[in-house]
C-alpha cells in the first residue's frame, strides 16, 4: 500500500507535537489554525498548504526543512518498493513477449 504525502506529513507533525508533550489545542492556537483543521492535517485527511505547514512548523519550533526531510525518509522506501514491483512486472512481460 502506498502512503500519501499528506499522510506522511501529518504523521510527522503529530510525532513532533506528541514528542514535545503538546496538545492539539496548544499548537492550533499558536499556529492560528482551527483545532479541527489541524487534527485533519495530522490524520492525513487534509492537504496542508505551504503557508499552513510553515505556520504549524513555527508553532512547533521546528524547521520545515527538517519535517520534509523526515517525510522524504519515510516515503523513499515506499517509492523504492513501487519501482521494484514495476521493474519485475516489466521483466515478466518482456520474458513472455520473447517466448
Amino acid at each position: 500500500m502506498t502512503i500519501l504525502l499528506r499522510e506522511a506529513i501529518g504523521d510527522q507533525l503529530r510525532r513532533v507535537r506528541t514528542d514535545q508533550g503538546r496538545t492539539l489545542r496548544e499548537v492550533s492556537t499558536d499556529a492560528r489554525v482551527s483545532l479541527g483543521y489541524l487534527s485533519e492535517v495530522e490524520r492525513g485527511q487534509k492537504e496542508a498548504s505551504s503557508e499552513l505547514l510553515a505556520s504549524i512548523c513555527v508553532a512547533l519550533e521546528v524547521e520545515i526543512g527538517d519535517v520534509l526531510r523526515d517525510v522524504a525518509g519515510v516515503m523513499s522506501p515506499v517509492a523504492d518498493a513501487v519501482v521494484e514491483v514495476i521493474g519485475s512486472q516489466a521483466d515478466r512481460a518482456a520474458a513472455l513477449a520473447a517466448a
